[in-house]
């Protein structure tokens, strides 16, 4: 089986959406969940040219309380402070450990990267499209796709049966292609911003 060329099948929806800088039409509308500021900088960058964004804010994953107050300060910090193409706006979900805990139940001592980390990819992606649906989005996505250390595969697999489930349509990416992942380190600096040295969880810490 050939292994999907996820940046070339973004290509072909952005060329067939008609977006673009020089577009005049309206944007469609892509609701974008966000991990961190230094994760969407280059995805808002480069999606804002193409789509009227909503950064989703939805991280119940993230521990301790003050590192999420952290990354959704810094998240709220660089869409107020970076240009963009289209409008884009943030929505803050509801911050529920519980929930994370409860996906994850049974799953504590997973290596990361595992069953945990799927469970947990799913949680949020389904609150994404749950909330994609219910707001009329046309798109929804993560900027999840952008690490060197999570699986594009995986997230993509993911994303795309809860857009069928929820009657939505998934962007399917792999931002780190096309030196996502460099420029969204040189946008971190441009912008000073805070990059955690773990993905959120109790369980990442401990490592």
């Amino acid at each position: 089986m050939n292994k999907r060329n996820y940046q070339k099948e973004l290509d072909r929806i952005l060329d067939t959406i008609g977006g673009g800088p020089e577009s005049g039409g309206a944007p469609p509308k892509l609701l974008l969940h966000a991990c961190c500021a230094p994760c969407s900088s280059y995805v808002l960058e480069y999606l804002s040219a193409y789509f009227e964004i909503t950064v989703f804010f939805y991280n119940p994953n993230i521990y301790p309380p003050q590192e999420y107050e952290t990354r959704i300060a810094e998240e709220r910090r660089l869409i107020g402070e970076m240009p963009f193409h289209n409008p884009v706006r943030l929505l803050e979900g509801t911050y529920d450990p519980e929930r994370f805990f409860e996906a994850v139940k049974g799953l504590e001592n997973e290596p990361e990267g595992g069953a945990r980390c799927r469970q947990c990819f799913r949680l949020r992606l389904g609150e994404a499209a749950r909330q994609a649906k219910a707001g009329g989005y046309d798109y929804f996505t993560t900027s999840l796709t952008i690490s060197p250390l999570k699986n594009a595969d995986t997230l993509n697999a993911i994303g795309e049966q809860l857009g069928r489930d929820y009657g939505i349509a998934y962007l399917s990416s792999d931002f780190k292609k096309r030196d996502g992942y460099k420029r969204s380190i040189r946008l971190s600096e441009e912008y000073g911003l805070y990059r955690q040295n773990y993905c959120g969880c109790v369980f990442s810490v401990r490592g």
